[in-house]
């Protein structure tokens, strides 16, 4: 049987308030050897798909709506015929990389999807941006962050749309209360968990980001 996360790295770029950078993005695919979720479509149709390996891609579900994030989400979408997911606070994100398509579905808090028997719950935590979300999947000791915590920090707050003490609000009361042995799965770098990241959170908060 084929591990529950799969994950490709991509490369592209991202682009917001007049400036652009080049990045490097985690997809993951959870589930099993039938059917998948994917989470955060970027950069690479094809690497994606290659992924997927021939499963039933039950949603493409978007962390938040940086273009990085959702670059291949429509195509990825009618590719394998699923349909998107995305916080509706996401929208005006949305549009500036899709402005002639919206997402299928909202993504609210205490929402569940599935995918090969493995429940993804969804924790919103807006800071990184109006809508951000996590999903966090108990029986993997797992939580996909995308782009509100890292190995060493929250994500970035200094362009629109974000908010420092929001998204320290949002880790403080949503990610640091999992179990400290949660694996934390990132929108770009490696991988942390809950435990390695808690004692940091005061510093963080003095830093300013």
């Amino acid at each position: 049987m084929s591990s529950p996360v799969d994950h490709v790295v991509t490369s592209g770029t991202f682009s917001l308030d007049g400036g652009t950078w080049d990045v490097d993005n985690n997809v993951w695919l959870v589930g099993d050897e039938h059917e998948v979720i994917v989470i955060d479509a970027a950069h690479d149709l094809e690497k994606i798909a290659s992924a997927v390996a021939g499963r039933r891609v039950v949603a493409v579900v978007c962390t938040h709506a940086h273009d990085d994030h959702v670059n291949q989400a429509p195509a990825l979408s009618d590719r394998f015929g699923a349909p998107v997911y995305l916080h509706p606070a996401e929208a005006p994100l949305w549009a500036m990389a899709h402005p002639d398509r919206k997402p299928d579905h909202d993504l609210c808090d205490g929402d569940v999807l599935t995918a090969g028997g493995i429940e993804l719950q969804v924790i919103t935590t807006p800071g990184h941006s109006p809508g951000s979300s996590c999903l966090y999947a108990p029986e993997l000791a797992t939580v996909f962050t995308g782009d509100t915590l890292f190995q060493g920090g929250p994500g970035a707050t200094g362009r629109s749309f974000s908010s420092f003490e929001t998204i320290i609000d949002s880790i403080r009361a949503r990610l640091l209360t999992l179990p400290g042995d949660t694996t934390v799965r990132t929108g770009h770098g490696d991988p942390t968990s809950i435990a390695d990241e808690a004692p940091h959170l005061e510093e963080w908060i003095v830093r300013g980001h």
